[in-house]
């Protein structure tokens, strides 16, 4: 699947939990994908090696997809690279995590307050 970030496209692919880790240089289970800003992809690991449910598997998914995303989002805007000087802000998965988790709370909200 292709996505449009600020009128750039990304691929959004999944492979094995080992393809991915070993990708990231990290150990299998630790990792759940990585944006490639030089590949224009997302990859997301499928979740092969564990042992949650498919339906839990899924929501973790989800989840990585919209970290992964905002990664792209930074890397597009400029904002992964320039990031005034401060220790690269806009690298920092605590930043990104929040980003990610509370998007959906976000537009739910702007939804509700007609802002869209």
């Amino acid at each position: 699947m292709t996505i449009n970030i600020l009128e750039t496209e990304y691929t959004i692919m999944f492979k094995n939990d080992e393809e991915v880790c070993a990708a990231m240089n990290v150990q299998v289970g630790e990792c759940g994908g990585y944006c490639s800003a030089a590949a224009k992809e997302i990859v997301i690991a499928n979740l092969n090696t564990i042992t949650d449910s498919e339906t839990e598997k899924d929501a973790v998914k989800r989840d990585n997809i919209r970290h992964e995303i905002v990664h792209a989002f930074f890397n597009e805007s400029g904002l992964s690279d320039n990031s005034n000087m401060v220790a690269c802000w806009a690298k920092n998965e605590e930043m990104v995590d929040w980003i990610a988790l509370q998007g959906p709370k976000t537009y739910k909200a702007w939804q509700e307050a007609g802002a869209l």
